[in-house]
Parts: C-alpha cells; structure tokens; sequence
C-alpha cells in the first residue's frame, strides 16, 4: 500500500498554527515513495517541513512577541544602515577600521534578515511550519554570517593591534588590498563553514518529533532531534565550535594583551585616553557577542527548558546586532561628527 496516498494528509494544527501532521503517530511530517506496510526511517525519506515553537505558544502573547521582533529588527536595519551611510559618505572615515566596521554592520543586518522576517511571517499568519529546505537554507545563511561576524571583530582586533603596537607601519602593513583580503578570506571560510554544516544536515533521518524549540532552524536543535546516527554531525559542529569561535577569541585576547602592554608604556595620561577610546567601542561590541554567544551555550548544555534557551538566542541573534549601532554610534567621537555632517547634507 502507498504510504504517500494512505498515511498522510493536510490537517489543520490544534491552535490555528497550520502545520502538517499524519494521521498516524509513527513518522509524522515525512513522505516516502515505499511501498512497504511499515514505517521506519530510510534512505529515501523526504521531510516536508518542521515547527519552529519559537518563544512562547501563548495565543496571547503573539501581538507582544510581533511588536517587539518588528520593532528591533527595523531599529537592527535602520541603525547598521546609518552607520554605513555615514562611513561611506565621510572622506575622513575611509580607514581600515572602518571598513571593517562597514562590514560588520552589513553581516549584521544579515544575521537578523536571516531569521526575522520568518518568524514575523509565522506569527501573523498563525503557522509555525517551516519547510524542510527552507530551514537548511535558514541554517546555512545563519552559520554563514554568525561565523562572519566572529571572523569580522578578530580582524578589527589585529587592526586595533597594528595601529597601536606599530604605529609607523601602519599604514604600510594596513594597505588597502591587505584590508580587502582579510574580509574575502573570512567570507571563503565562513561560507566553507556553512556549506559543510549544511551538508551534514542533509542525510539526518527524522521520525516523530520534528518540533524545534526555537523561533529559527538552530543546528545544534536539528541534530538534537534527528533519530539517525548524528556523532559525526555534534564531532564536526563542536570542532568547528572550537576553531571558528575559539580560535577568533584566542586571537582576539592575545591582540588586546598587547594592546594593553602597549598602552600602559604610554606615558602622559592623555595619550593612554586617546588609544584605549580608540578601542572602548570594540570592547564592548566583542563582550556582547561573545557573552551572550556563551550564555546560549551555557543554557542549551545546563538546562533543558526551551524558553531559556530561545531567550538566550533572542540575546545573541537579534538584541547585539541591534545594540552595534547604538554602541558605535554613542561612543565614538567620529562616528558621531559623520552622522551629523551627513544629516546637515540632507537637510
């Protein structure tokens, strides 16, 4: 008998959420082209779709969740613009730092282009379905440019390095094309980084439970639900944890371990405020991502609550790239002076 035709129908969810169920209990959302009497995971099995659960199932709350993921992410999009309109417009914000910091505020807006507008989409229209290549598109996209914002402030470190460790040669060693090489090397390895996750993802098998407890396709949750044998998929995502993640804050750390020695070998007090506030921003753009990169970690490993989970990844995805501008643009003396020249143009 046809699975395809006997087992599986379009049902409407419980609570008006939309989403694909079986008629049966046993590998519910996946399609097979067998024509065996039993269901098992196989090699040929095709997975419609998942549910994302997001932050809260609460009918109620929804208006409140849509308000406050809209309001942030036109605030994420918004500000990073800004900032990009205001180096590319200002002669005198043509620097390596930033360039990269241009580059950081791109990723960042698409980091939150890469979730947002999905879940914004799920909440108005009532469904929480996700299909199965829109979620590895998702995952692939999001690995991609969360590695590249890591990639991105280890580069702004070893410039922050360059100019106050070897000031004379600064602008020897920060050359233009050497800027632009640093940013094309972090796209090819965060885009290898991706490709591979991705590919992982691809031969997982998935039976019952194709709930995701989070409002976008996190890898770490796929594999955590998928029935097939994923030890090569956790062996390759922490490696890459280590290296990808690990790695950049090594080098960060090491790159401000100078700068510091650095700093204090400075000897009039003026000239210590003027290089540390050249890093204030950074600093605390690199405590942030990688702070609440942390806690998304600690919470996942520590306790198996969802909701603290999705919260700690609302911290990571959505609220520091927010935040980015707004750091930047507060601290930063220059940041400051080209926002105004800009706006006084367009008046």
């Amino acid at each position: 008998m046809n699975i395809l035709t006997a087992k599986y129908k379009w049902l409407p969810f419980s609570n008006a959420s939309g989403a694909l169920l079986s008629e049966t209990q046993s590998c519910s959302l996946s399609l097979t082209s067998s024509h065996q009497n039993h269901v098992e995971p196989m090699n040929d099995t095709r997975i419609l779709g998942f549910l994302l659960l997001g932050l809260s199932e609460e009918p109620e709350l929804q208006p409140v969740i849509f308000g406050l993921f809209l309001s942030t992410y036109l605030m994420t999009v918004f500000g990073n613009l800004l900032i990009i309109l205001a180096i590319s417009s200002d002669s005198h914000l043509h620097t390596p730092m930033y360039f990269f910091l241009s580059n950081l505020s791109f990723v960042d807006i698409c980091v939150t282009s890469t979730t947002l507008p999905k879940t914004l989409s799920n909440i108005q229209t009532h469904s929480k379905v996700i299909t199965y290549a829109g979620c590895v598109t998702q995952l692939y996209f999001f690995v991609l440019f969360i590695g590249l914002d890591s990639l991105l402030l280890t580069v702004m470190a070893y410039d922050r390095f360059v100019a106050i460790c070897h000031p004379l040669h600064y602008t020897v060693i920060m050359n233009p094309q050497f800027c632009g090489l640093l940013v094309l090397v972090s796209w090819i390895m965060s885009a290898l980084h991706s490709l591979t996750e991705s590919l992982m993802v691809l031969p997982l098998l998935f039976c019952t439970d194709l709930k995701i407890p989070q409002f976008f396709c996190e890898i770490h949750q796929i594999i955590h639900i998928a029935c097939s044998d994923t030890f090569l998929n956790n062996l390759v995502m922490y490696l890459s944890t280590v290296l990808l993640g690990g790695g950049p804050l090594a080098g960060i750390l090491y790159s401000y371990s100078k700068i510091v020695s650095s700093i204090r070998a400075i000897s009039s007090a003026e000239g210590k405020y003027k290089a540390f506030s050249t890093c204030a921003s950074y600093l605390s753009v690199v405590s942030l991502f990688y702070c609440t990169g942390l806690g998304v970690y600690l919470s996942s490993a520590a306790t198996h609550s969802s909701l603290s989970s999705a919260a700690a990844s609302v911290m990571y995805t959505v609220v520091t790239p927010m935040l980015n501008p707004f750091i930047y643009s507060l601290r930063n003396k220059d940041i400051k002076e080209a926002l105004r020249r800009f706006f006084r143009r367009k008046k």
